[in-house]
């Protein structure tokens, strides 16, 4: 039950523009691969034979966004306008005041201690997940997602997806749409752009479904205890079914017999247009290995991306931006330099494009391309780079080129990335991605154990660190360790610990 940003994504272009980037994209052949395990769930989309998304939902961390809760306020911020309400996760959630419905619906701005308090009970919806060491964030403007609609129980108005650009077709979707609702209906709706192909019979089945939806939720709520879920979204298989599959889709294949059932009975019912699609894979080869899945999220998890041409990408990941580096590499196939450098741009835009829907990369991001002196290979470039990202699910918006040369562009982050789910940082490291030397250490230890003879008594020290640095004080560092030993008129001995990383080391008084 996704909200209308997360399910229907803009890119923050003129309509005509747009239009022509859908109109030149090829016509897809997309395939959806379900694998199943008792611990996890992976679903990757495959256009063309290539992975281009990859979603990955762990029995032990569920999805969160389109749950309803019943949370209790814990701490209001007029500074911030915004509030701290603990659903019973780990990390109390955030609710801003511009997603509170009661400061929405007024004709003045309210603040956020106006309408909430410490204590109050608040039935929240999560419009997106935890990410790093950030809370949930909630609303309470509640939405039901369906297959071609979103409900709005608290309002009252019918919207269209910003997708649909037809000023025409829209206008003929939502009167199509007040023909086949009561008269005095209840709510409000958004269109969804699977609608445009829906039949009337589909669309009141939709309506049925999510009316039906609301009601359990209103019941739920009513009864539910403090700091508790009200309603559970759709687990991941059933999501990709309402929300991605379309007539683009070629086959669905799963490999597991009881989630194939499963997806059978509710496609039946609520994605009559997957039933023909799902296939039930029985092969003896693991299902992501036969598609080379596996392999491309290996490659998905490097900072390093070849490029076809021979130029390559470094892509980095931090806690605020993401940064994309082009490179030429050994690409040297063009007439002259300048073209050599405008080919592998070119290349390098559809390769960030799916990078950073494989790796699921969001908030600000920012593309250091190789730089071109020619004003109309620049804008080229930039027209591709918002042709192939057109499709992409989430909400894109797309900046030129900045006064050092620099593309600034967003896209909207709403749950962890594919780096965050799968590794962690490196304990050794801690994250940076790079060790002191050897060298580095041993003249650390040697500052270490001046700094120990002066503060305690002992009648000898023993260093403890790991091979290459104890080969080190031994061999390069002798010299240096025996004039210490003089200095202060105790023995050092040495040690190696194989367990030890490089960095760590310890000083035992003996």
């Amino acid at each position: 039950m996704n909200t209308i940003l997360r399910s229907e994504p803009i890119i923050q272009e003129s309509a005509e523009s747009k239009k022509q980037c859908k109109d030149d994209m090829p016509k897809k052949h997309e395939e959806i691969l379900i694998n199943v395990t008792p611990q996890e769930t992976r679903v990757a989309i495959v256009e063309q034979g290539v992975v281009q998304e990859l979603h990955i939902e762990r029995n032990t961390s569920l999805g969160l966004v389109g749950n309803v809760y019943r949370g209790t306020v814990c701490r209001v911020l007029p500074g911030m306008q915004s509030a701290f309400v603990d659903i019973g996760l780990a990390r109390a959630a955030f609710l801003h005041v511009a997603d509170v419905l009661e400061c929405t619906k007024t004709d003045h701005e309210k603040q956020i201690q106006e309408v909430l308090r410490e204590g109050q009970s608040v039935t929240v919806q999560v419009i997106k997940e935890p990410i790093g060491t950030k809370g949930a964030r909630l609303t309470t403007q509640l939405s039901i997602a369906g297959r071609f609609l979103v409900f709005l129980p608290q309002q009252c108005h019918i919207g269209v997806s910003q997708r649909i650009e037809d000023e025409a077709e829209r206008e003929y979707l939502k009167e199509r749409l007040i023909s086949l609702l009561p008269e005095n209906h209840e709510g409000g709706y958004i269109i969804r752009t699977m609608s445009e192909t829906a039949t009337d019979e589909e669309l009141l089945s939709d309506i049925e479904y999510v009316q039906k939806v609301w009601s359990n939720v209103q019941v739920s709520s009513k009864t539910a205890a403090a700091r508790s879920l009200v309603f559970q979204d759709l687990n991941l298989p059933m999501r990709i079914l309402r929300d991605i599959v379309n007539k683009s889709t070629d086959r669905i294949l799963v490999d597991s017999r009881e989630t194939y059932e499963g997806l059978l009975e509710f496609s039946e019912h609520y994605a009559e247009c997957a039933v023909k699609r799902l296939e039930h894979y029985q092969g003896n080869r693991p299902l992501f290995d036969t598609h080379h899945v596996e392999q491309e999220i290996a490659k998905a998890m490097s900072r390093k991306v070849e490029l076809k041409c021979g130029g390559y990408l470094i892509i980095d990941q931090t806690e605020a931006l993401t940064t994309v580096d082009v490179n030429t590499g050994g690409f040297v196939n063009g007439r002259n330099l300048a073209d050599t450098i405008f080919k592998t741009n070119l290349e390098a835009c559809q390769c960030i494009a799916r990078q950073l829907r494989l790796r699921n990369l969001g908030g600000i991001i920012i593309i250091d391309f190789i730089d071109m002196e020619d004003d109309e290979q620049r804008m080229t470039v930039l027209n591709e780079l918002k042709r192939v990202m057109a499709n992409d699910r989430a909400r894109i918006g797309i900046n030129g080129f900045s006064a050092l040369g620099l593309v600034e562009m967003t896209r909207k982050r709403t749950r962890e990335s594919l780096s965050h789910i799968l590794s962690e940082s490196c304990p050794c490291c801690k994250g940076t991605g790079a060790l002191k030397t050897a060298q580095t250490v041993c003249y650390e230890i040697l500052r270490e154990l001046l700094r120990h003879s002066k503060q305690f008594s002992a009648r000898e020290y023993r260093v403890l660190a790991s091979q290459k640095v104890i080969d080190l004080l031994m061999d390069e560092e002798a010299q240096s360790l025996a004039n210490l030993s003089d200095f202060i008129g105790k023995p050092i001995s040495l040690k190696a610990e194989t367990q030890y990383p490089q960095e760590l080391f310890d000083i035992v008084l003996m």
